[in-house]
């Protein structure tokens, strides 16, 4: 009888070890990296622009992990070089969701590669969220949400900001040269500002395209020299204003006032020619942007680290404050659902704002952009700076537009 007691007694304390071993393996924390994967344009026409959205993502990333990352585990964001390339950033998107099984993913840079990521990412459900994409028609994919601060209407939105800006000088222009890159949003962006300028009632001077990725630029140039036009209006993305002003250099022609759209900023700012350039921006390194405690660390962050890369400018504008924004969005969704659910996460999204660096953005408009207006400005190069000009509020401390 003693015996029996003592096998059950055995059979028991072990069962019962065996229990509880089994309870806390099963209660024990998940601490495997969280993993964000997306591309960018590393190399290629538009690595210049790029590389600012990579070091604003591993400030981001590296801050969200000193806070303890997510749910308590710490996040990893897997990146891979897409060579500005559509069809490249097709299959990497495909290996991150397929073969490196990550959690979530986050857009590529520029309008074309963003199309073709977003076409993988509603083959498999997953949320996509986005900065720079410049055609909102195309955008029909109910979990691909816009964080660059643009409206659905870009097409009149700002075309119509930049020439209230260029109206409220000394000078407004009666005529303007209309040029622009064959690449998909500033191209669309470019028709929308032909048809605010004839209802405006000002004269298209010229109008020229050329083949994304161009650098030769003269004969355009010449045709610009040739119409004479009060401003010459730029849809161009990346050193295109650069390489347009060089070649208006050679043949001693200086455009009276000259906007473009996307330029890669830094070496916009270090040109000789880059004096009076307008661009569009949400974000600049001054006031009322700066007030906020955590763009200032940013800024300050971003610095530091664009100088160690030797970027030609390594302060904080578009690019890099859209960057840093999209990741605020996602963080800010993952955190009030304490959920990776990539449907739990865009639910989320539909029905709130999210404060960033850039302003409160919201996602109230068609295909999950901005409704009716945006937090776009417009920045001219002043005094070896980029400088808001308008509107008004937004304005640099005791900027105004410089007049042609």
């Amino acid at each position: 009888m003693a015996i029996r007691i003592q096998q059950w007694l055995r059979a028991f304390l072990l069962g019962a070890a065996t229990l509880i071993a089994a309870g806390a393996h099963a209660q024990a924390p998940n601490t495997a990296p969280i993993r964000v994967g997306s591309t960018l344009a590393l190399t290629g026409p538009l690595s210049a622009t790029a590389v600012m959205q990579k070091i604003a993502g591993d400030i981001y990333i590296e801050q969200l992990n000193k806070r303890g990352g997510w749910l308590g585990r710490p996040v990893e964001w897997v990146l891979k070089d897409d060579q500005s390339k559509p069809d490249v950033t097709r299959t990497l998107y495909e290996q991150l969701i397929t073969t490196e099984k990550v959690d979530l993913i986050v857009g590529p840079y520029a309008t074309g590669s963003i199309l073709s990521a977003m076409g993988v990412a509603q083959r498999y459900n997953k949320l996509l969220l986005h900065n720079t994409f410049g055609l909102p028609a195309l955008a029909k994919y109910d979990m691909l949400f816009s964080v660059g601060g643009q409206s659905y209407e870009i097409e009149s939105v700002w075309p119509n900001l930049v020439f209230d800006a260029v109206g409220s000088g000394n000078k407004p222009p009666k005529t303007v040269a209309m040029l622009t890159s064959k690449f998909p949003s500033v191209h669309f962006v470019t028709q929308g500002a032909r048809e605010v300028l004839k209802k405006r009632g000002m004269t298209e001077a010229t109008y020229l395209e050329w083949e994304f990725g161009n650098r030769d630029f003269g004969a355009i140039a010449a045709r610009v020299k040739e119409a004479k036009p009060d401003m010459v209006w730029v849809g161009g993305v990346g050193l295109d204003g650069n390489l347009l002003l060089d070649a208006m250099k050679k043949i001693d022609y200086v455009p009276p006032q000259f906007f473009i759209a996307f330029p890669a900023s830094g070496p916009m700012l270090k040109s000789p020619d880059g004096k009076g350039v307008l661009a569009l921006t949400v974000f600049e390194e001054h006031a009322p942007f700066t007030s906020n405690p955590v763009a200032a660390e940013f800024v300050k962050q971003f610095n530091e680290r664009a100088a160690k890369a030797n970027l030609p400018d390594s302060s904080v504008e578009l690019i890099a404050a859209v960057a840093y924004a999209t990741w605020q969005a996602l963080d800010a969704a993952v955190n009030a659902t304490k959920s990776l659910d990539d449907k739990t996460l865009a639910a989320w999204l539909k029905k709130n704002q999210v404060d960033t660096v850039i302003g409160k953005v919201r996602w109230d408009g068609t295909n999950n952009f901005m409704k009716g207006t945006d937090l776009y400005r417009v920045k001219q190069v002043q005094n070896g700076k980029w400088q808001v000009v308008w509107p008004r509020e937004y304005a640099a401390p005791g900027t105004k537009l410089m007049a042609p």
